[in-house]
């Protein structure tokens, strides 16, 4: 399309399904007695509007998911360069481990179904099959397609397809089962639905603009600056992503499986990137080398927040729905107990690793943990509107954590893979056992980090009465 105009009817496409969910949020006296954040009601709006169903936005899925991608991307780096306090260390390193934990309580439970089906009623199943659940409810549809295809050339038919269709259904937990999940849990901690605020102990106010920040004399807009700032971090990100790839694709199929997951994990490059960008900057200003308002938390808060509101929109509008008659009962025995166990997983770990915000990080990680991460901070903004708790940050500072933690699951997913090529099973039980001992090694580490976190929160206080 001439002069560019198809980036920019994308634009209008998910500006208007903006609106018309705002309308429809407004006027629907149902919905104000819930919280449905807009942005979910935006992206089915799309769907209904798009190609899948009534056919008059003519919008296409990879378009789309290309506009996820990368909002999701600047969204994080938003997020990554505000101020922090940074005694919250300890609760983003929780984070990262509870999430490596859950994929693995994912693949235990998802690998054994899948063994239990084939041995069952489902002989022909491929036998990574249930392993399509910590990748399509933990990772992603993006991660479930892009393995499930490389199975395809071992025996899984349609295998990128199913998928999507596990990850579809995950996404379909996330908002539809996700919401209701959100309001019971907003009624039992006394939550007003209307402004998402505590009424027993109410949230931090979001950051005020303070105008003398930065001058309206300067030569670059207050805005300017933080869109500089993302914009070199993500530049940072492509080019570490490039030469990583190069590095990697000589090694061989493992190289470049790892290398497709790492342009897949590209947010949370950039997250890091962010950070450590926030850190020489503090680090700058200490030593009187740059300016302490650079960055602005109000305005980073705010470009986070639109850009989270249009990828949220666009990636459940890009849901495509793939015919899985084949699937279909193996698929929705896998996604339903899946869905239930990571509801119940989610609700009981959180309240032990969060004693603050408790609310706030368990629908935001259960959001992530059955979705993507869109959904996660989707469901969050209803319960926190303004990302004033540590929810947000903790999502996807740990989500960078878990990089980390998760590298060594990369390995572990090519041991049934091996086993079923060269046709021995025992591989199959070597899987399991390593998902059981990573998982009990997490805990341990979860638990030596919250107690470390305890003792340090309790030694001011020790301090303050020796005195």
């Amino acid at each position: 399309m001439e002069n560019g105009w198809q980036l920019a009817l994308y634009f209008v496409y998910l500006s208007s399904f903006i609106f018309i969910a705002n309308v429809i949020n407004k006027k629907v006296k149902a919905l104000r007695k819930v919280i449905i954040p807009t942005a979910i009601i935006a992206g089915f709006v799309g769907l209904f509007l798009g190609p899948e169903f009534l056919g008059w936005a003519p919008v296409e899925t990879e378009i789309l998911g290309m506009m996820v991608y990368h909002l999701m991307a600047i969204g994080f780096i938003a997020l990554s360069l505000k101020t922090r306090d940074r005694k919250r260390t300890r609760n983003i390193v929780s984070s990262g481990i509870y999430i490596v934990s859950t994929y693995l309580v994912q693949g235990i439970l998802g690998f054994g179904l899948g063994l239990v089906m084939i041995a069952t009623v489902f002989p022909d199943l491929f036998v990574g099959f249930g392993l399509l659940l910590p990748l399509g409810y933990g990772q992603g549809p993006g991660q479930a397609f892009s393995i499930g295809s490389q199975w395809e050339t071992l025996g899984f038919v349609s295998g990128g397809n199913i998928g999507l269709t596990v990850a579809t259904f995950g996404f379909l937990w996330a908002s539809v089962i996700g919401i209701p999940f959100m309001n019971i849990l907003v009624k039992r901690n006394r939550v007003n639905s209307q402004d998402g605020t505590v009424i027993k102990e109410r949230l931090p106010e979001v950051e005020v603009d303070q105008p003398l920040e930065l001058s309206l004399s300067e030569t670059l807009d207050k805005i300017t600056y933080q869109l500089v700032l993302i914009g070199v971090v993500y530049l940072l990100t492509y080019l570490t992503l490039v030469g990583l790839t190069r590095v990697l694709v000589p090694l061989g199929t493992f190289g470049m499986t790892f290398a497709t997951l790492l342009w897949g994990f590209h947010f949370n490059i950039g997250s890091i990137y962010g950070i450590l960008m926030r850190i020489a900057m503090d680090k700058g200003e200490a030593m009187g080398w740059l300016r302490p308002d650079i960055t602005n938390n109000y305005l980073l808060q705010r470009i986070s927040g639109a850009t989270f509101d249009y990828m949220i929109t666009a990636s459940i509008a890009a849901i495509s729905i793939v015919a899985f008659r084949a699937y279909f009962f193996p698929v929705m025995v896998l996604t339903t107990i899946g869905g239930l166990v990571t509801i119940a997983y989610t609700s009981t770990m959180l309240r032990r690793v969060f004693k603050t915000n408790t609310l706030e990080n368990i629908v935001a990680f259960y959001g992530m943990q059955t979705g993507t991460i869109s959904t996660g901070m989707a469901l969050l903004k209803g319960v926190d509107p303004h990302f004033s708790t540590d929810a947000a940050e903790n999502l996807v500072l740990g989500s960078a954590v878990a990089i980390f933690l998760g590298a060594p699951l990369m390995v572990i997913l090519n041991i049934p893979i091996m086993g079923y090529v060269s046709g021995r099973p025992i591989y199959y039980l070597l899987t399991l056992g390593l998902f059981t001992g990573y998982l009990l090694f997490l805990y341990l580490l979860l638990y030596l980090n919250i107690k470390k976190g305890e003792r340090e929160a309790s030694e001011p206080l020790a301090v303050k009465r020796a005195g």
